[in-house]
Formats: C-alpha cells, sequence, structure tokens
C-alpha cells in the first residue's frame, strides 16, 4: 500500500439532499433511447432503422472514423425513431423496449486468462468499449494504443456524489473481475484512488484485483475523488503519453460481461437534491425515460433537473433519457428570481469561501442552493480563488488566457493536457468574474485536437 495522499487544496460543498442509504428499483419506462451527442468526438452511422428489432448489446451505430466503436442497445425491442436535429444530426435512437429484456450472447471468460487482445476485442463487440476514457482530450480512448496505465477513482467527492461503497456492495465480484479485465489491458499499470477515511471503496472490495502497491490512498475536500487529480499526484501526464480512465461503476458492467457473457446496463444511481422529496439510491437503466424516476417524486415545479452533480452535471428534463455515463441525478431549486439588496445582507444561509458573509461561523452547514450565479460574466479578476481550489500545480488563469488567446503552445506548457472539464469545476463555482472555466478549458481541447 503507498502512503496517503494529502489533497489540501479544494473545498467540500454541503448540501441538502443527500441520498438515503437505501436502493430501490426504479419503474420500467415504456421508452428508451440512446443519445449520440453523449459520446464526444464521434460522428454516429446507423445500423438499424424505424421497425427493425434489436437485442440488448446489439450495435445500434457506429463511428464514421472508428467503426469498430459500435455503440450498443441497453435493451431488447423495437427502433422506432431516430431522432434528428440540425443538418439532420443523429440525436436520439429510440426503442420500445420488450417487457423482458433479451440478450445478445457473447464468450463468458476469465480475463486472468486471456491476452490483451483477446478483452480489447471482447469489448469492442460488446459495446462497453465506450466506457474508457482518454486523457488527454477525455474522449473514448483508441483501441490502437497502449496507455501508459489505466486509472480508477474508488469514490467520488462532488456535492451529494454516490457512496460507491454502499452502491456497489452487491457488485463486489463483478467488480473485481472488471478490474482484473483493466489489468490485462493496462498491463499491469492498473491504479486504483480510495478514500483514506469515510466513504467509498475499500481494499477488500478490491480483494487481489489489484496491487496493494497500486492501490492509493487519498485524503482531503474535493476534488480529491477527481481521476484527474489522482492522476497528477500518482503519475502526472507528460507531453506525447496517454491514459485511461474509467468509472468504477462502469467496472462492474465490464464485470458483468465477462461473467454472464451479456451487456447488462443497470445501474445504481444517487436520486439527490433539496427538490427530491425522498433522496435515495435508485436501480435503473441506461436510456430510460427521465419521467419514470422524476415524476411524483418532487416537492416543487420550479426546479433544475440536472444528470450529475451541481458542479459538472448537465440540465436535463422529465422528457429527456437517462445517459450513457450518468450515476446521478440532482434537482435544486430554479434560481431565476431577483433577490433584494443581494450581498448587503449579512448572508447567514448563503455560502462562501471568503468571509463575505457570516455563514463562515458554521462550517458544517448544510445549504439550500439554487443555479442563481448572483451575476455575470465580467473581465478577469486576479484573486488567487482558482488556485485555492485547484490542487494542481498548474497557473490555470494563465491557461485560460492562452487557450482565449489560441496559443497552443502556451497551453501545453501550462499543463492542458492533465486537465478535464471536472478538474476545473470548483474555479467556475468560486469565480468573482463568473467566467465559464469549463466551457473554454474543453474549447481549448477541442481546438487543440483538431488542430494540434
Amino acid at each position: 500500500m503507498n502512503k496517503t495522499i494529502h489533497i489540501r487544496r479544494g473545498y467540500d460543498i454541503r448540501l441538502i439532499g443527500e441520498a438515503e442509504k437505501v436502493v430501490e428499483q426504479a419503474p420500467f419506462s415504456d421508452l428508451f433511447a440512446v443519445k449520440p451527442p453523449d459520446f464526444p468526438a464521434i460522428t454516429p452511422k446507423l445500423l438499424v432503422q424505424p421497425g427493425d428489432e434489436v437485442l440488448a448489446g446489439q450495435a445500434l451505430f457506429y463511428d464514421k472514423d472508428r467503426p469498430n466503436l459500435r455503440f450498443p442497445s441497453p435493451v431488447s425491442g423495437e427502433v422506432t425513431e431516430i431522432v434528428r436535429g440540425e443538418k439532420r444530426r443523429i440525436l436520439e435512437v429510440r426503442i420500445l423496449p420488450d417487457r423482458e429484456v433479451r440478450y445478445a450472447t457473447f464468450p463468458k471468460a476469465d480475463p486472468a486468462g486471456l491476452d490483451r487482445a483477446a478483452i480489447l476485442e471482447l469489448l469492442l463487440d460488446s459495446g462497453c468499449w465506450q466506457y474508457l476514457r482518454q486523457r488527454p482530450f477525455s474522449i473514448i480512448a483508441d483501441p490502437v494504443d497502449v496507455p501508459k496505465a489505466i486509472f480508477v477513482s474508488g469514490f467520488d467527492s462532488a456535492p451529494l456524489a454516490p457512496d460507491w461503497g454502499f452502491a456497489l456492495a452487491e457488485e463486489r465480484e463483478n467488480l473485481q473481475v472488471g478490474l482484473r479485465a483493466l489489468r490485462v489491458l493496462a498491463q499491469d499499470n492498473l491504479h486504483v484512488g480510495i478514500r483514506d477515511r469515510g466513504e467509498g471503496l475499500t481494499e477488500a472490495d478490491l480483494g487481489d484485483a489489484v496491487p496493494p502497491t497500486h492501490i492509493h490512498r487519498f485524503r482531503g475536500p474535493h476534488p480529491a475523488g477527481n481521476v484527474g487529480i489522482q492522476i497528477h499526484h500518482i503519475d502526472p501526464i507528460q507531453p506525447g503519453e496517454k491514459v485511461w480512465t474509467i468509472n468504477i461503476q462502469d467496472v462492474v458492467i465490464i464485470g458483468r460481461l465477462f461473467r454472464e457473457g451479456r451487456f447488462r446496463a443497470d445501474r445504481v444511481l444517487a436520486f439527490t437534491g433539496a427538490c427530491v422529496s425522498r433522496p435515495r439510491y435508485l436501480r435503473v437503466w441506461t436510456g430510460q425515460h427521465m419521467s419514470d424516476i422524476v415524476n411524483g417524486q418532487l416537492n416543487s415545479d420550479h426546479c433544475r433537473i440536472i444528470q450529475g452533480n451541481v458542479l459538472t452535471g448537465k440540465t436535463s428534463s422529465q422528457n429527456d433519457f437517462v445517459s450513457f455515463y450518468t450515476n446521478q441525478i440532482t434537482v435544486i431549486p430554479e434560481g431565476d428570481k431577483p433577490e433584494f439588496l443581494g450581498w448587503l445582507l449579512p448572508g447567514f444561509h448563503k455560502l462562501s469561501l471568503s468571509r463575505t458573509y457570516f455563514s463562515w461561523l458554521w462550517p458544517k452547514r448544510k445549504y439550500n442552493l439554487d443555479t442563481n450565479t448572483h451575476g455575470e460574466q465580467r473581465a478577469f479578476v486576479m484573486t488567487g480563488e482558482y488556485e485555492r481550489v485547484l490542487p494542481m500545480n498548474i497557473l490555470p488563469t494563465y491557461l485560460l488566457k492562452a487557450i482565449l488567446a489560441r496559443d497552443i503552445e502556451r497551453m501545453e506548457q501550462l499543463g492542458i493536457y492533465e486537465l478535464a472539464e471536472e478538474d476545473v469545476a470548483l474555479c467556475e463555482f468560486v469565480c468573482t468574474s463568473k467566467i465559464p472555466v469549463q466551457r473554454i478549458l474543453a474549447e481549448g481541447l477541442e481546438y487543440i485536437r483538431k488542430e494540434g
């Protein structure tokens, strides 16, 4: 076991609406959809048409530039509609599901007895490959590459995030089999970060799937649970290197593939937030209709539904579908009402990292925050706020300015390859200037990917 890594910069946002430690089954939807926009940097080409029958695990479309990347259906049933947007861009492939899910079959195997090529082939054939993401650029990994290492975070430190130790308690065998497959894929360079104390997976959950020298303990506030922060403190990405990452729950789905011989896409997500009448864990299916999750479960009509956490999630609605990578649904009050006197009030119930409000006297208080940004975008102000919450040896303000100037060489020098949007989400939260930090970083990474 490696020594404990202390993350001293960052901030834990304490919100009302934490999920109760109970798992319930969400209603099975009458309509499912797989959304190509969930997958960055792909151009989808259809393999099915309305009226076609599909099995769970059968490919619906593939990537035009990498045809071996095939994207599976989470359920069996009939393809009912291809929803298109501007320039006939494919937005959704909708499926009318069977009551009993029928699965495409794949070989069962112990990954410890397979070579890297066999594991790679099975992941591609089943559609599970899409769970592997590449750094830099945070896009689907290229199967042609051999990464320096694969990194997995065994805990999530984001606001109201799921406790993976609880959520995956019944999936220990699948988790360990999935980790063994990744270990072969990474040529033994598989690293897992766990929390030194508190929620998340433990060494016992990992078993013998990961060498003790590759299990890393972390202590400290958010973003300690971000895999990008863990990579920076374990083995930073150097120019020309690539590493792969994967969410811990997606490792479980890979484990099911090897143990059961099928792509089974049900997952446990945390249903959280102040607007949820009873926050708890729900077992849902990827692609199911959001209305079957949120209808009758909210205590307010004036709220925002977010797929993900409040820092990095995407705005959703009851007419949406559960996205491919979603592990949390958060519902918080909409913040579109003007506030009388604003910052002139004492602010006993307002969150502030500085001592602007008297709320700093109660450091462990939980807050009912809404979506109001309390201001609009203005010029950069050099306050050192970003550096207080980004535990990386990076100068975020200068990096953002280099991105806006489209200076690729400067971006590389300032460490853009180590970052993904989630790593700078706290910078955006604390920003006095209301700069859209995550969007700017995403644009910079996309610019380098295309032009660099």
